[in-house]
């Protein structure tokens, strides 16, 4: 790309590092809020476990930025931040529309595309001229952005991880449209998997979550299976945790979901309870708020099913565990996870959990959950009734999931795995 031809690259190679010495690290990504999505808790979680295992940790991200603790560094880079639903789509002042990156920022999302990863990823190739000496590997967080490969150019040993492939998000919204000029909007929107798929065939590691993703990511961005590492997440046990002096009520079912998000399989879950509504009472808990005038909100009304469906809207860290605490069951109605955070925080919580079998759940839930498959609203009717009518099935279920989650999925496990992925990429690099 012509915005980091021409840099100076750094073709000395680094000294080694001692196998037990601390590492330098700087993680980025191009966005972080952890209410975002999921890729903001990785950042928030494994920033602090590193942190922990003694390394140096800084986090370099774009707005929205991630909330990192007080001893870790952020970095803030700048952009115009046309997502912010405080100013949605805002028109740039001339003033900031003298910088060509945001040029060319606002004229990818006026022509209907996602320019964020890519324009981020030129921010970060700016910071790195300046800052690379400052650390021994730069761990992008599913950027991958063309940036990546002008700071692997000066020098700096570069590894992703890849959460899931997005080719899986595009080819959900495709097929949930049925206009053909609302489809070519999803693939306008999504033009930066090309950037993707170019870029992650350069880096020499990538770390996956589970081995769904890896062979998934592996076949849609063609790259060999030797260059992945699976590290599972984490999960974040100071915030999902059992509360055993909460009542747990009957007949309530409970969902965390980006309601109008297609792959996250919402409107399966709504059908299936509207289904069991003719033959009982339930209720169903969303954590989470559905767009205005979106396709959930639109079924929801369509069912007249405001009296029995909840959405909670955004709520704060503390109050997971105790809608958890209340809830009958958990629900993961997901057409394609890469990792499964949802069951895994439900099982943390001691809830019994019915999952899909999309995508990399089955890895997280194993034995310790019903298993359904994706999109499909009988199977997942059934199992809700299933577990409804057997209390001690839901409490074995429940003691599995909580076992299992504690042995196997502790962001400590993650950060130790990740930082053995770190020093292989680095001496591969010296």
């Amino acid at each position: 790309m012509s915005f980091y031809q021409g840099s100076k690259s750094n073709t000395t190679p680094r000294k080694k590092i001692p196998a037990d010495s601390p590492l330098r690290i700087c993680l980025y990504t191009y966005r972080g809020n952890p209410t975002c999505g999921g890729q903001g808790v990785y950042i928030k979680r494994l920033s602090r476990s590193l942190a922990d295992l003694g390394h140096m940790v800084d986090v370099v991200s774009g707005p929205p930025y991630p909330t990192v603790d007080d001893d870790i560094k952020l970095h803030r880079l700048s952009s115009l931040d046309l997502y912010n639903p405080d100013d949605l789509f805002r028109v740039p002042s001339i003033r900031e529309l003298s910088s060509p990156v945001n040029v060319m920022e606002w004229l990818g999302v006026s022509t209907g595309g996602f320019p964020e990863p890519f324009t981020s990823g030129i921010r970060l190739w700016n910071f790195m001229r300046s800052n690379a000496d400052n650390y021994d590997i730069l761990h992008d967080n599913q950027c991958l952005a063309y940036g990546l490969l002008g700071v692997k150019s000066i020098g700096l040993p570069t590894i992703a991880t890849i959460h899931h492939p997005m080719t899986v998000d595009r080819d959900v919204e495709i097929m949930s449209e049925s206009l053909w000029w609302r489809k070519l909007k999803v693939m306008r929107w999504y033009s930066f998997i090309g950037m993707q798929k170019h870029v992650s065939r350069k880096l020499s590691h990538i770390i996956t979550v589970s081995e769904a993703s890896k062979n998934d990511i592996g076949k849609a961005f063609a790259i060999p299976p030797s260059k992945f590492r699976v590290v599972a997440n984490g999960i974040n046990t100071d915030i999902f945790h059992p509360l055993p002096m909460v009542e747990r009520k009957d007949n309530q079912i409970m969902v965390t979901n980006s309601a109008d998000t297609p792959l996250k399989g919402l409107r399966y879950l709504i059908d299936a309870v509207a289904a069991i509504r003719k033959t009982r009472d339930i209720h169903l808990t969303v954590i989470g708020k559905p767009k205005e005038n979106g396709v959930i909100e639109r079924l929801v009304n369509q069912l007249d099913a405001k009296d029995y469906i909840t959405f909670t809207g955004r709520i704060d860290d503390d109050e997971f565990a105790r809608y958890y605490a209340q809830t009958t069951i958990a629900v993961v109605p997901s057409i394609y996870e890469g990792f499964g955070l949802p069951a895994g925080e439900a099982m943390a919580c001691r809830v019994p959990v019915i999952s899909t079998t999309g995508g990399a759940l089955p890895e997280v839930v194993g034995d310790a959950g019903i298993l359904i498959p994706p999109g499909d609203v009988h199977a997942m009717k059934d199992a809700i009734i299933d577990l409804l009518d057997n209390p001690r099935k839901r409490e074995r279920l429940a003691e599995a999931g909580y076992k299992r989650v504690k042995k196997q999925f502790t962001w400590n496990n993650t950060a130790r795995n990740v930082v053995e992925v770190y020093r292989e990429a680095i001496d591969a690099h010296c």
